[in-house]
């Protein structure tokens, strides 16, 4: 009896190891016999233009898909593509004091993106993602000021456009 309770205890144990192999931590579902992507160039065509926008938003996207899964990262021929345009990039106040001034500002960018999954086109994409970082209207948007903003941004794009096309939220 002993003898089969400690076989039916690593047969249990080795089939809950097996099927956590199936789960992503990212929530990540790719189509099986996905093993690339590629992330085209995002052309700048916001009226507003901020030199090397991006190039940075590019490999904001590429890391984020590098880091969340086992995906191989291809210049052409990529079963999964990513491209788009920036298409705003706007300061713009949200609140005013009594002096007519701005008391605080907000970036906002938007971008369109197109994706497109060679393995299953059912899930080829077109859509607008847009997020904003507010700051103080007494500061200018340069510097560690404007990294910090571009990085929430992008931090939040991305995310929500990996949510969108592999994890499907």
């Amino acid at each position: 009896m002993k003898k089969h309770l400690i076989y039916f205890t690593l047969l249990a144990f080795s089939l809950s190891l097996v099927s956590c192999g199936f789960y992503s931590f990212t929530g990540a579902s790719i189509p099986p016999g996905t093993k690339t992507y590629q992330v085209n160039r995002f052309e700048n065509t916001a009226l507003l233009i901020e030199p090397g926008l991006e190039r940075d938003f590019k490999l904001a996207l590429e890391d984020l898909i590098q880091n969340q899964t086992n995906l191989t990262l291809v210049q052409s021929n990529g079963d999964l593509v990513y491209e788009g345009e920036i298409t705003d990039y706007r300061i713009s106040p949200t609140t005013a004091t009594s002096q007519n001034t701005a008391a605080q500002n907000r970036l906002t960018i938007a971008v369109k993106l197109r994706f497109f999954n060679t393995k299953k086109e059912e899930d080829d994409l077109e859509q607008t993602f847009t997020f904003f970082y507010d700051y103080p209207g007494s500061a200018q948007l340069l510097g560690a000021q404007k990294t910090t903003a571009h990085e929430t941004i992008f931090e939040r794009i991305t995310q929500d456009i990996f949510n969108a096309t592999l994890a499907k939220w």
